[in-house]
């Protein structure tokens, strides 16, 4: 008698359900099993091999939530090819491939509920056997089966057999796939059944038609929207966003802006925060996905080249070579002990981030985070849950390889450390600075001069660059002056100077010839790019340093002839009319002229002013005389020098009659005596 525990109908499905495993199984309700007989009522059954097919889980589905699948119709924007893909459901069956993220689901969604009032769509598993999944045979509009684990394994039979009772039935079936394993017109020959690629709606369109949906009242979403500025709205809403992250642009805008009353860089920061959250919690499960991370976050709008260069180079010094992006097949270079390989766009997906094409070419194509404050929380997780990866980040920063842009954006990344910690990251930027690579003083410039400008790492940074200004290692007076370079939140010109003073004072090789031409070179970048007062500050400073016989005196006088050919409208605006500067000009020209070494670089920087044309002709002559006269009264012999060699020039010589005026004036206060 058989047991009221099972229907009749409930005991095949039990079966199918049951693993693939060579087993006896013995149904024995209210029976008795031992190694002997058997009595009662019972029934018995031997599982399939593991080799005769695949088995099947339970039939996991259920129908798609109402409120679900209403905001789906109702923020729906269609994609590009949405008709046609109207048109291939008419078989019966399609399948959808594309990219997590971009919209699948939604499209899917739209595809089996069109042209219904209340349609009734059920949502299969992905890891069911659609081998031995059936529909039912009325009640249901449409099915859903979202990431079957392998679409290589289904043949057109297999599905064949599901379209009859699909069309009794009067319902399509919609099978969303991440990608096509191989050309889609060989899956599509191999299923027998439209393969569909989904091109992603346009994000703006999401943005909007969400917001749309979700206000409760549109004039009051629409003024708050005005109030972003064009840099907030770039932030909400990127170039190339995902369908996806358009949507949660858009609901946060509607929860905390809205409804909560945040300000549009508000919402942003927030966005960016609970994605880097979520990125970060992702990255650290895999040391390759954390090293693409963080080279993402350092070098992010750089070639991917550029990306893979330095995650490769961040595994290898953790250790965890072979979990780097894949080479290409046939390579060789394969391991079987590496963790399975992801294409390239699944990893950029999983970290948010997005290639960016460039010119047409791929090699110059960049990576980019969609949200680039994503960074800023990465930094924050990691310096306060991976304090351990601190001296090791710095060490792979100390090598950013050749370019201004690499060197900046690896600087930059340890003032982000520096700022997360509060500056006690600092303490591993010695060994930075002193590694052996070129490009380590520069970054760690570009870490000191940037965490400069951050209240909670300004502290330590200043002590650091007092410190180094008073060391012998060339690396460390390299970094200091580069650090003191003008920079946009940057030390003020005059605690610059001083460093930069005190740096010249400290004895050191003779091999440090560089470091004092670095120091040359921001001299005049002060001055170039200063403002009147700091233009002041910096003749007044060179005044002060033209008085000494060492070093800073001699580098005074090499700085003042780049500076005299700076701004020449700028010289001879100031010149005739203040004073002080007219002073500090006549000083510091006389000191160049008297140095050997600078004699020639000035004597052309003095021509040059005496060479006014144009509206500005008169100004420059006003100025020229000015700066002649001055000289005259200081009666140095570098300049007598200069007066001696425009008087033997050809008549052509820019200055020459101002030259032999100022010549004139000399000899008439000197006493007999021969000059030449």
């Amino acid at each position: 008698m058989a047991s009221d525990l099972f229907r009749a109908d409930d005991l095949g499905a039990v079966l199918a359900a049951l693993p693939g495993r060579p087993d006896m199984l013995v149904l024995a309700p209210q029976g008795t099993v031992n190694t002997g007989a058997v009595h009662g009522d019972q029934s018995m059954s031997t599982s399939a091999p593991a080799d005769s097919g695949p088995a099947s889980g339970p039939m996991r589905q259920g129908p798609v939530r109402a409120k679900r699948l209403a905001a789906a119709r109702r923020c729906f924007v269609a994609p590009p090819g949405f008709n046609a893909a109207l048109a291939a459901l008419d078989s019966g069956i399609v399948v959808l491939t594309g990219e997590p993220g971009t919209g699948r689901e939604t499209h899917a969604l739209n595809l089996l509920a069109h042209g219904r009032e209340e349609p009734v769509i059920v949502q299969v598993d992905g890891a069911v056997n659609l081998l031995r999944w059936t529909p039912r045979p009325r009640g249901v509009h449409g099915y859903l089966v979202m990431e079957p684990p392998d679409l290589s394994e289904l043949r057109a039979w297999d599905l064949s057999r599901l379209e009859a009772p699909l069309s009794e039935a009067g319902a399509r079936l919609v099978i969303v796939a991440a990608g096509a394993p191989g050309p889609a017109t060989l899956l599509e020959d191999r299923l027998g059944v439209p393969v569909l690629h989904h091109l992603p709606p346009d994000p703006v369109k999401v943005f909007a038609a969400h917001i749309s949906y979700g206000s409760p009242a549109p004039e009051v979403s629409d003024e708050w929207l005005r109030t972003l500025s064009p840099g907030e709205r770039d932030e909400l809403l990127p170039d190339s966003l995902p369908p996806r992250q358009a949507a949660l642009s858009a609901e946060a805008v509607l929860r905390l802006g809205i409804a909560g009353g945040s300000s549009g860089a508000e919402v942003a920061r927030a966005l960016a925060r609970a994605e880097g959250q979520g990125i970060v919690a992702r990255a650290q499960t895999e040391s390759a996905l954390l090293a693409h991370l963080l080279a993402i976050g350092v070098y992010g709008g750089l070639p991917r080249a550029v990306v893979m260069e330095r995650a490769a180079e961040l595994l290898r010094l953790t250790g965890a070579v072979g979990q780097e992006e894949p080479a290409p097949s046939g390579s060789g270079r394969e391991s079987v002990h590496a963790p399975p390989r992801r294409p390239w766009t699944e990893t950029l997906r999983l970290l948010g981030a997005h290639r960016v094409q460039s010119g047409g070419q791929a090699e110059t194509d960049t990576v980019s985070f969609y949200r680039p404050r994503v960074t800023d929380t990465v930094w924050e997780i990691l310096c306060r849950e991976r304090g351990d990866l601190l001296p090791l980040l710095h060490t792979w920063l100390a090598s950013a390889g050749p370019g201004a842009d690499r060197i900046e954006r690896a600087g930059r990344a340890a003032a982000s450390m520096a700022a997360a910690t509060g500056g006690r990251s600092l303490e591993c930027l010695r060994d930075l600075a002193l590694a052996p690579s070129s490009e380590a003083p520069e970054v760690a410039a570009w870490c000191l001069r940037t965490a400069a400008g951050d209240p909670a790492a300004a502290r330590a940074a200043s002590d650091l660059l007092e410190q180094w200004s008073t060391e012998t290692e060339a690396a460390l007076r390299k970094a200091v002056v580069h650090a003191c370079a003008p920079h946009d939140g940057g030390r003020p010109v005059g605690d610059a100077l001083d460093l930069m003073r005190r740096l010249m004072e400290t004895p050191a090789d003779a091999e440090d010839i560089a470091v004092l031409l670095d120091v040359r070179a921001v001299l005049v970048q002060h001055f170039a790019s200063g403002d009147s007062r700091a233009r002041a500050t910096v003749l007044a400073r060179l005044r002060d340093w033209a008085k000494s016989d060492g070093v800073p005196g001699l580098l005074t006088a090499l700085a003042f002839s780049d500076l005299a050919s700076t701004d020449l409208t700028w010289w001879s605006e100031r010149i005739p009319d203040d004073a002080e500067v007219t002073k500090g000009a006549v000083e510091l020209t006389g000191h160049a002229l008297d140095e050997s070494i600078t004699y020639g670089a000035m004597r052309d920087a003095l021509l040059v002013w005496c060479c006014g044309s144009g509206e500005a002709e008169q100004q420059s002559n006003r100025a020229s005389k000015a700066l002649l006269a001055g000289l005259v009264a200081a009666r140095q012999p570098g300049f007598l020098r200069w007066l001696l060699s425009v008087e033997r020039g050809p008549d052509t010589l820019p200055g020459k009659s101002l030259a032999a005026s100022a010549l004139t004036e000399w000899r008439s206060k000197s006493p007999a005596t021969n000059e030449d």
